[in-house]
């Protein structure tokens, strides 16, 4: 079985630390790592492909440390950033071929590989287009199969679905699900969506801290009386929305249906409902606030009818 082991990983840059004691051990399957711009996500993948070091802490591959692995931990690890470099005028064949080259991807093997990622990312009737004329949907396609060229074991995507349309994130997600059946695949996104139905496990990631980790199941399990949904007048929406987390709101008449994340009853005639990992994520990220404010907010809000 396949490990790879971080053990209470840290990064800083000068007076900020962007990743603070990282721990978790991931083994083959799809890991969904969710957290706000900003929360460290981008740092961590970079430690993780051995662009960056840690300041503390260590990460390791089946039991031995990835620096001390040099070209033999490049070798198992694939990589898509969230912005990567092509060259406009060469077709999507020339291009996975000259970075197969570079992978040492053995020559007998090329064109099987390279038929096993047309088939795999769709872009088979476009292989010998140039990538100044591929959409942005298409070239991400593409980043996934120059991130799998090399077979890893261990395949870092960080912000694969940023920017492209929802039917490109659709199939793209279908594509990561498939690729983590024998490999470690972990996925950086700020959008639950992305990972909402093909994580194994999420990891919600804030200010560098790694907040909490499960099944999607487990995690939204933690979140259970924490979500509520009332039907308010317009006034009273913009100050409940100043001080909760509102993961869904929804004109209903001359009133407005929200659906709040709140450690309390906001209003009293609030009805507690069964969270989403939307509304999970929100909880755990939600930053502690004045608790007698809200108090005071929620014992003073007048009644409506339940949503």
């Amino acid at each position: 079985m396949l490990e790879l082991r971080l053990d209470r990983v840290t990064k800083r840059f000068g007076t900020k630390i962007a990743v603070d004691a990282f721990d978790h051990v991931l083994s083959e399957g799809v890991y969904g790592l969710l957290g706000a711009n900003g929360a460290g996500k981008t740092t961590l993948m970079r430690m993780l492909c051995s662009l960056l070091l840690p300041d503390g802490g260590e990460i390791r591959f089946q039991g031995e440390r990835i620096g001390e692995m040099g070209a033999r931990y490049r070798r198992i690890l694939g990589y898509l950033p969230q912005e990567f470099g092509f060259y406009p005028e060469f077709t999507a064949e020339r291009y996975l071929t000259y970075l197969a080259r570079l992978k040492a991807v053995p020559p007998r093997l090329l064109l099987e590989k390279l038929d096993e990622i047309w088939e795999l990312t769709g872009l088979a009737d476009v292989r010998k287009q140039k990538l100044r004329s591929f959409s942005g949907g298409m070239l991400r396609r593409l980043g996934i199969g120059q991130a799998i060229l090399n077979d890893p074991d261990v395949l870092i995507l960080d912000e694969p679905t940023s920017g492209l349309d929802p039917k490109e994130r659709i199939r793209f997600r279908n594509i990561i699900s498939s690729l983590g059946k024998d490999r470690i695949v972990l996925l950086s996104t700020h959008i639950v969506q992305d990972v909402e139905f093909i994580a194994d496990e999420i990891l919600l990631l804030k200010d560098g801290r790694l907040k909490a980790s499960g099944t999607p199941a487990e995690v939204m399990q933690k979140a259970r009386g924490h979500v509520w949904e009332c039907l308010v007048d317009e006034g009273w929406a913009g100050r409940l929305e100043e001080r909760w987390p509102v993961s869904n709101l929804k004109t209903a008449g001359d009133q407005v249906c929200l659906r709040i994340v709140s450690a309390e009853k906001p209003v009293p005639d609030a009805a507690a409902c069964e969270p989403n990992l939307e509304d999970a994520y929100l909880f755990f990220m939600q930053e502690a606030g004045n608790g007698r404010e809200k108090q005071g907010l929620a014992q003073n809000a007048p009644a409506g009818r339940r949503g």
